[in-house]
C-alpha cells in the first residue's frame, strides 16, 4: 500500500526523527530525507519540514544544502533553524543575539490556518541562539514569545506567507514539552497538506519481520538480550522473521547491572517462550577491570562498549556462530546523540555505537529493526506482538548501567572559576530566598543541538515549593553561563563548600549505589509512580560536602515520551523524606540531592 507522505529534513537537529515520530502518530506516513538530495526527489512529497540544527544560521552555516527545495510548489513549514532558514531564503534577516532554553510563552497576535485552535497564550518550548530579526516581504508575524512573564519580549516566533504557503516556527512544536505542540502539526498536515491519516504503527509490525528476514538470508542470528523493552521486542521480532532454531540470545552481566537484573532477564525471557535460546555468562569481572582507573565518561562509555563486544565475539564462538548477525536494540536516541546524520553534533557515545559495532556495521555484520523508532513506538510495536505490559512498562535503562550514574574523577577540575560563577549564581538568585553552591564536576548536556560539558549547581535553602523551585532552575539555566544542571538539597543542610574526591567505578562504589537505587526504585513502585515517573536514574558524584563523606547522592526523577526532552518529576514528600533517611544513613554519603533540570539544557543522564 502506497501512503502520501511528508518529507522531514534532517539538518543534524536532535528532534529530527522526533519530527517524524509525531507526524505517524497522526496517521500520516513520513520520511527523513538528507537536505543535500537532489531537489527533484522532493517533488512527490505533500509537505516538507525543515528541522532545527546545531549550525548558526546568523553565520551561515550549513548553506549548501538544496535550497531550491524551498521553490517547490508545496507546503513547507521550518522549526528553529528551519525557520531561520526559510526566513532568510525569502529576504528576511537572522542574528545572534538572543538565547532561549527550555519553556517560553507564546503569544498569538494574529489568526492562522496553522495556529486554529490555539489560545492567544500557550506554552512552548524553545532551544537556540539564533532569531529571526526582520521578516521577508509578504510574511505577517504570527506570534511573539517571552521566558517568563516579566521578562523580554521575543518577536518573530511565528511567521507566515499564506500564497507561498511557507511557515516558520522559532519553538519546538515536535516535542512533547510544546501541549499545543500536536495540534499545530495536525492542522499543517490536515488543513494545509490537506492529507487524511492511514498510516499505523501496528501495520509495520509484518513489514519489519519481512525486512529482517531479507537482511539475515541464511545466517543465524546472535542478539544481545538486556532484557529491557528495546531488546526484547527486537527478540521477539527476530523469532518471528527467522525462528527460534536460528536466534541465540545472549544475555551478559557486565557488572553494571541494578540489583538481580540477570535474574529477573532470564525469567522474563523464559515467559515469552524464548528461555530455550538463551545463554548466559556472567563477565562482570571484566567489565570491571576495563573500568578500572578511567574517570573521562567517553572513556568509560568506551570501555564499556569494547568489552561488551570482545565478551560477544568470544561468546560467539563457543556457540559456534562467530560468523552470525550481531542483533541490537538500538533506537533512535542512541544514534542521533553519537551524531545519528553527518549534521548532528555528539552529545554522547552509546555503547551501541562504539567504534567497533560502527565497523561491524559497514561490514554489514549488525542488524537493528528498531533503529528508526522511539521508545514509545517502541511499545506500540511490543503490544502488537503481544508483549506483555510488565515487560513493556519497564523504565529505560542506559546499556553502560550503572557505571555511567557512578561518575569517576581524579580529584582535579580543569578550567575551574567560582569566583565568577559565584557571582552569576548570586545575581540569578536574588529574591528567591535560596543560595547556591557551584559544584567542582562536569556533566553532559545539550544546548542548541550542541554538546555541552559544565557545571552543576546545588541550591539549598528553605523549600519554596517544587513549581516555583522548577522556575528558579528554568531561570539560572538560561541566566548563568557555564552551568547545565540545578540541583536541590534534599538534606536540609545548607552546603558551603564543596570538594572533589578522586574515585574511578570500584565494586563498593557500585554495591553502595546498587542499595541506593534499589532503595528509590521499590519506593516509586510501591507509590505506584512507575507510569507517571518515566525513569528515576540514581547517581553517586564523588563529592565531600563541608568536608563530609565522599559521595553526593542525585536522584533524577523525570517525566519523558521519548527522551528527546524530559521535565522534571517530583517523587512526592514522603518518599523523599524516606530517601534522605537511608541516603543519610551511610557514612560515605555527603549529601543527598533532586535534579531540577529539563533536558535541554541537561541530559537524562549525568554522562
Amino acid at each position: 500500500m502506497s501512503h502520501a507522505s511528508i518529507a522531514v529534513l534532517d539538518f543534524g537537529g536532535q528532534y529530527a526523527h522526533l519530527i517524524a515520530t509525531k507526524i505517524r502518530a497522526l496517521g500520516i506516513h513520513a520520511e527523513i530525507r538528507d537536505p543535500d538530495d537532489p531537489v527533484e526527489s522532493f517533488r512527490s512529497y505533500k509537505g516538507i519540514i525543515l528541522s532545527g540544527s546545531p549550525a548558526l544560521a546568523a553565520f551561515d552555516e550549513d548553506t549548501r544544502w538544496s535550497q531550491g527545495i524551498l521553490d517547490l510548489d508545496v507546503p513547507i513549514m521550518g522549526f528553529c533553524y528551519g525557520h531561520q532558514e526559510i526566513a532568510k531564503h525569502y529576504g528576511g534577516e537572522v542574528e545572534h543575539t538572543k538565547r532561549e532554553y527550555g519553556a517560553a510563552n507564546f503569544h498569538l497576535i494574529a489568526d492562522s490556518h496553522l495556529l486554529k485552535g490555539l489560545t492567544r497564550e500557550e506554552v512552548v518550548w524553545m532551544s537556540h541562539g539564533d532569531t529571526v530579526t526582520k521578516l521577508p516581504e509578504g510574511f505577517i508575524e504570527l506570534g511573539t514569545s517571552r521566558l517568563a512573564s516579566s521578562g523580554p519580549e521575543h518577536r518573530y516566533a511565528a511567521m507566515e506567507s499564506a500564497s507561498l504557503k511557507r511557515y516558520g516556527l522559532q519553538f519546538h512544536p515536535e516535542v512533547d514539552d510544546t501541549p499545543c505542540g500536536e495540534r499545530i502539526l495536525s492542522n499543517f498536515v490536515y488543513e494545509i497538506c490537506h492529507l487524511k491519516p492511514d498510516w499505523v504503527v501496528a501495520d509495520q509490525v509484518e513489514e519489519r519481520v519481512a525486512a529482517i528476514r531479507r537482511e539475515v538470508g541464511a545466517r543465524e542470528v546472535l542478539l544481545l538480550a538486556s532484557g529491557g523493552v528495546d531488546s526484547t521486542v527486537t527478540a521477539v521480532l527476530v523469532e518471528r522473521a527467522v525462528g527460534a532454531a536460528r536466534l541465540k540470545l545472549l544475555h551478559i552481566d557486565n557488572g553494571v547491572l541494578r540489583e538481580n537484573e540477570s535474574r529477573w532477564v532470564l525469567d522474563s525471557l523464559a515467559r515469552l517462550g524464548l528461555g530455550a535460546s538463551v545463554h548466559f555468562v556472567d563477565a562482570s569481572a571484566e567489565f570491571l577491570h576495563a573500568l578500572d582507573g578511567l574517570t573521562e565518561p567517553e572513556a568509560k562509555r568506551k570501555a564499556i562498549g569494547d568489552t561488551f563486544i570482545a565478551v560477544f565475539e568470544r561468546e560467539a564462538k563457543k556457540l559456534d556462530v562467530a560468523h552470525a548477525l550481531l542483533a541490537q536494540g538500538t533506537i533512535y536516541p542512541d544514534t542521533i546523540e553519537t551524531r545519528g546524520s553527518k549534521r548532528a553534533d555528539l552529545i554522547k557515545t552509546h555503547h551501541n555505537r562504539v567504534p567497533l559495532v560502527e565497523e561491524m556495521i559497514k561490514q554489514g555484520r549488525v542488524l537493528e529493526p528498531l533503529k528508526d523508532l522511539y521508545k514509545v513506538e517502541v511499545r506500540e510495536l511490543g503490544k502488537a506482538l503481544g508483549i506483555d505490559d510488565s515487560v513493556l512498562e519497564r523504565h529505560p535503562f542506559p546499556g553502560p548501567g550503572l557505571g555511567i550514574r557512578l561518575l569517576a574523577s581524579n580529584g582535579v577540575v580543569d578550567a575551574w572559576e567560582p569566583e565568577q560563577l559565584a557571582r552569576e549564581i548570586d545575581a540569578a538568585l536574588q529574591g528567591t530566598g535560596l543560595k547556591g553552591l557551584a559544584l567542582p564536576v562536569r556533566s553532559v548536556g545539550v544546548k542548541a543541538d550542541l554538546r555541552s560539558y559544565e557545571h552543576p549547581v546545588l541550591l539549598t535553602g528553605p523549600n519554596p515549593g517544587w513549581t516555583r523551585l522548577l522556575e528558579v532552575a528554568t531561570h539560572m539555566a538560561k541566566e548563568v553561563h557555564g552551568i547545565n544542571r540545578v540541583l536541590y538539597a534534599l538534606d536540609g543542610r545548607e552546603h558551603r563548600k564543596a570538594e572533589p574526591r578522586a574515585a574511578t567505578v570500584t565494586r563498593a562504589r557500585l554495591e553502595l549505589l546498587r542499595e541506593l537505587d534499589t532503595f528509590v526504585m521499590d519506593g516509586v513502585r510501591r507509590l505506584g509512580l512507575m507510569q507517571e515517573v518515566w525513569q528515576c536514574p540514581t547517581v553517586l558524584v564523588p563529592l565531600s560536602l563541608d568536608g563530609q563523606g565522599r559521595e553526593l547522592v542525585v536522584v533524577r526523577p523525570i517525566h519523558s515520551e521519548r527522551a528527546m526532552t524530559a521535565r522534571p518529576a517530583w517523587l512526592g514528600d514522603a518518599l523523599a523524606a524516606e530517601i534522605r533517611e537511608a541516603a543519610l544513613s551511610y557514612p560515605e554519603v555527603s549529601g543527598l540531592a533532586i535534579d531540577l533540570t529539563t533536558k535541554p539544557p541537561s541530559t537524562i543522564e549525568w554522562e
